[in-house]
């Protein structure tokens, strides 16, 4: 199974690879990984504002992240993209260590707190999900479930928790910020305990979402944009923000970068100052995916949370970079396909 999930990988990667993408002098290329059913609509509308046309390659769901990360290294020396836009933080500090990146400085950082952006300029931060457990509301009750992810272990959840394939997307960056925070002892044996407990292994975070959506398993990791379209639509799920009274649940803003020697680096930079706006924060909190300003004078419907609806896990993102790599070798023996 392990050499079956490679040989995907690597297939994934030749097709990326042997796919040019080229943009004209009014055109912008931008690789993102999150998803086009929310990255598209804000893509479109820059596209009406500005009159650059926008060519955008997209992320799979099985791979997440992780192949655009792995096209853009390769592509290093002859790069095909302007801009990065990232569903998460962890591996754009990667892309930055191995020097895909260009510095940039956006007018529309200023108002983003130095949390979420790099003081050299190589990303910046905005529109941030939580890691968060979905339940079905069917099979469990508010006062049934777990206040902690660590309690998943416990014999009463065998093979009653889903969660996404920990080498790919914000999954991963759980386990490596986990990593960070815990160290690799207490991560590795939390991780070998959820595989004795008869974890579900799935291909990502939403089809996380669809098994408790369909009463499969009672509960699962997975982020809020995906818990919010589910909840959106009426079906029977809820979330939770775990560990309120401990490690707290992580915090992950989207980033975009600028590519270094890009084909288009001023449409590039325009692209990025249009993510960073306030309007496209507002925008992504009025979206399906309720995603989380890192503004606070940014308006937002009733259903995104607050602060005061979770507390954020303590955690440094280059932390979470520099476990990347152990903790995806880790996952990929224990949880092997």
């Amino acid at each position: 199974m392990r050499s079956r999930l490679l040989i995907a990988v690597v297939g994934i990667f030749l097709c990326f690879s042997l796919t040019a993408v080229s943009a004209g002098a009014d055109e912008v290329v931008v690789y993102t990984s999150l998803d086009q059913v929310f990255s598209q609509p804000i893509l479109e509308d820059f596209e009406k504002d500005t009159g650059i046309k926008v060519k955008a390659v997209y992320d799979v769901e099985a791979t997440k992240t992780t192949g655009l990360v792995n096209r853009l290294i390769a592509e290093k020396n002859r790069p095909q993209a302007d801009v990065f836009w990232n569903s998460e933080v962890g591996r754009t500090l990667v892309l930055k260590e191995k020097e895909v990146l260009a510095p940039y400085h956006p007018k529309n950082a200023a108002s983003i707190p130095s949390h979420f952006k790099d003081d050299q300029g190589y990303w910046t931060g905005f529109a941030a999900r939580c890691r968060v457990l979905i339940y079905n509301t069917d099979m469990l009750s508010p006062d049934e479930l777990p206040s902690s992810i660590f309690e998943l272990t416990d014999p009463r959840w065998k093979g009653k928790v889903t969660m996404a394939y920990p080498l790919f997307g914000t999954t991963a960056t759980h386990v490596a910020a986990l990593y960070a925070e815990l160290g690799r002892e207490k991560t590795e044996d939390y991780l070998k305990d959820l595989k004795d407990n008869d974890v579900v292994i799935v291909d990502g975070n939403s089809t996380t979402r669809d098994i408790v959506v369909r009463g499969e398993v009672p509960i699962g990791f997975t982020d809020t944009d995906d818990a919010n379209v589910a909840i959106s639509k009426g079906q029977p799920v809820e979330m939770m923000y775990p560990d309120k009274d401990g490690l707290g649940t992580l915090f992950i803003p989207n980033t975009v970068a600028l590519v270094k020697n890009s084909p288009n680096p001023e449409q590039g930079k325009q692209l990025i100052e249009y993510l960073l706006s306030r309007e496209v924060e507002k925008k992504l909190a009025f979206s399906p995916s309720a995603q989380i300003p890192l503004r606070k004078d940014v308006e937002v419907p009733d259903h995104v949370p607050g602060p005061s609806a979770y507390k954020a896990m303590e955690v440094d993102y280059q932390d979470i970079a520099d476990n990347l790599e152990e903790s995806a070798e880790f996952c990929r023996d224990l949880f092997v396909r």
